[in-house]
């Protein structure tokens, strides 16, 4: 079966001079290719010392693409991706650090590498560090220093950082509390597809009296959202006196319950 991409996958990478000739479409074409014929391409340019091609492997390994999963081995690849400059390396590095994937967890190591990353100017690296401020553990917390790093992430498109700004706004965590601003962050968030976005403008359009723009949002968020959020955003909506909302909250429980039950299959 041919890739969807028109260019063919390049030979095997032997040499990092290799390497630097490959054109965007070749690489296109790796990324393209079946997982299992991509990984072995992406596992030989990464043994080359490619660092883009290290932070691809792990992650490939890290969600099981085209092999078994090896949270391990994704973190010592990362780890070499890191070492080289690589943003989304040091980036995932963190990740691994602050969640225990395939290392012992370190938050201290973990906002190391988000730090690194977000001095890069890597948007996820902005995220995660501002959590590390937002939630003040392992730093101490900072909500203004954490809205600035949401803020920056935002402004370069981050749909999750958009969400979270929303929060601060409504909330009144480091600024002053302004509900047209959070309002606008949430729509950003939702338009961009973070589902809790969607979640969040629905909510204030309701509170707004517009219910058929929030209806329209909230039948959105089954389409990305995890399950413990379904079922939590379905626990709250099912408290309102409007029905068509409570039929909104029994649809985000039926797609939590195939979403599990699709998790238990593929174990």
């Amino acid at each position: 079966m041919s890739t969807s991409s028109s260019t063919s996958l390049p030979p095997l990478p032997t040499d990092p001079q290799a390497l630097r000739k490959l054109s965007a479409a070749q690489w296109k074409a790796v990324l393209e290719a079946p997982p299992q014929v991509a990984i072995q391409w992406m596992t030989a340019a990464a043994r080359q010392g490619h660092a883009g091609s290290q932070s691809v492997l792990g992650q490939w390994l890290l969600e099981g693409r085209g092999t078994a999963r090896s949270p391990g081995d994704a973190f010592a690849w990362f780890l070499k991706a890191a070492q080289q400059g690589d943003d989304t390396g040091m980036n995932m590095a963190g990740r691994c650090y602050e969640n225990g994937w395939g290392v012992e967890p370190d938050l201290q190591a973990a906002i190391r590498w988000y730090r690194h990353a977000a001095i890069k100017g890597l948007d996820a690296g902005l995220y995660n560090l501002a959590n590390q401020y937002a939630s003040g553990q392992g730093i101490p917390r900072d909500d203004a220093q954490a809205l600035a790093l949401y803020t920056q992430a935002a402004q370069m498109g981050h749909a999750k950082s958009m969400t979270k700004s929303g929060r601060f706004h409504e909330d009144g965590l480091g600024v002053p509390r302004d509900l047209e601003k959070a309002m606008d962050c949430y729509r950003r968030g939702a338009e961009a597809g973070d589902f809790r976005g969607q979640y969040n403008y629905a909510r204030m359009l309701a509170e707004r009296g517009h219910v058929e723009a929030s209806l329209e949002w909230l039948r959105r968020v089954p389409l990305t959202a995890t399950p413990d959020f379904l079922e939590e955003a379905a626990r709250l909506l099912s408290d309102s006196p409007d029905a068509r909302f409570r039929t909104v909250a029994q649809e985000m429980l039926g797609r939590a319950g195939q979403l599990r039950e699709a998790t238990i299959q593929s174990k």
